[in-house]
C-alpha cells in the first residue's frame, strides 16, 4: 500500500518563488510516499520557454522537499538541454535520485512544437513497491503510448488542461485506467493564465475505472492509498492484456 498526495492549486503566472513557497506551505507536515504537482507548477504553462526555463532552482527545491518529507516529488518544468527546450517531468526521490521523462506528444495546436523538442523514451519509475508510468498532459490523448505491457501499476499524468476540454480530461483518465487495468493519477491546475482558464478536476481512478478521489474545481490536497495487490489480483482474474495486439515502440 503506497500513499500518494495530489496538489491542485492556482499558479501565479511566471512567479517561481511565489509558487514554490505556496506549494511548500501546502505540504507542511504531509505524511506520504509521493507528492504529485501539475505541469509547469512553478510558472504556469509557458509556450515560449526562453525566459522561464528552469536554471536548476526548481530541481534543487524538489530535492530539498523530497528529503524533508521523505517522499518522492513529481511535477514538470521547462528545461534547456543544449540548444533545445524540453517539457521535463521530474520524479525526485528523497534518496537524492532524480529520474525524468521528457514530454513525447507536444501540443502543436498551442505552438508547443514551435519552441520545444520531444523526448526520446517512455519512462517507468519504481518507488516503494509501485511502478509508475510518467506522462504529461497531451499524452493522455494517445492510448498506444500509455499502453500497459505488464511493466507498471499506475500512470501519473501531470497537466495544464484548459476548462473548455474538461470533460475530455475526465473521460480519458477513466479510459486509460480501464483499458490498462491500472491506477491513473491525473493532476491538473486551477485558475487563470493570460489567455486560458483551468478547472482542475484532478482525480485518481482505480483499475476498474472507479473514481477514488475527485478534487473538483477548488484548491485541493487529496491523499489516496494505492493497493498494488488489488491491481495484481484483478489482472490475474481478468487479464485482458493476454488478448491485446502486439506492437513495438521505443
Amino acid at each position: 500500500m503506497s500513499r500518494i498526495t495530489l496538489i491542485q492549486r492556482n499558479i501565479e503566472w511566471l512567479n517561481i518563488d511565489a509558487n514554490l513557497t505556496s506549494v511548500e506551505t501546502m505540504l507542511e507536515g504531509v505524511n506520504t510516499d509521493v507528492v504529485v504537482l501539475s505541469e509547469m507548477f512553478q510558472t504556469g504553462f509557458a509556450t515560449n520557454p526562453t525566459n522561464v526555463a528552469d536554471n536548476g532552482k526548481t530541481l534543487e527545491w524538489m530535492l530539498q522537499m523530497a528529503k524533508r518529507l521523505d517522499a518522492a516529488i513529481v511535477g514538470s518544468c521547462a528545461v534547456k538541454v543544449g540548444d533545445e527546450f524540453r517539457n521535463r517531468m521530474y520524479f525526485v526521490k528523497p534518496t537524492g535520485e532524480v529520474e525524468y521523462y521528457d514530454k513525447w506528444h507536444l501540443f502543436s495546436v498551442g505552438d508547443e512544437t514551435r519552441y520545444y523538442s520531444p523526448g526520446h523514451e517512455r519512462k517507468v519509475v519504481e518507488w516503494r513497491g509501485v511502478r509508475y508510468l510518467l506522462a504529461i498532459c497531451y499524452d493522455l490523448r494517445f492510448p498506444v503510448w500509455s499502453r500497459q505491457r505488464g511493466d507498471y501499476d499506475a500512470i501519473i499524468y501531470v497537466a495544464a488542461w484548459p476548462t473548455p476540454r474538461r470533460q475530455v480530461w475526465r473521460t480519458l483518465l477513466q479510459a486509460r485506467a480501464i483499458e490498462n487495468q491500472a491506477y491513473v493519477v491525473g493532476v491538473n491546475r486551477i485558475g487563470d493564465e493570460p489567455t486560458l482558464n483551468y478547472s482542475g478536476d484532478s482525480m485518481v481512478v482505480d483499475y476498474y475505472g472507479r473514481t477514488v478521489v475527485d478534487c473538483g474545481t477548488d484548491e485541493c490536497m487529496a491523499n489516496v492509498k494505492l493497493d498494488v495487490s488489488g491491481v495484481n489480483a484483478f489482472r490475474d482474474k481478468f487479464n485482458v492484456g493476454v488478448d491485446a495486439d502486439d506492437f513495438t515502440m521505443i
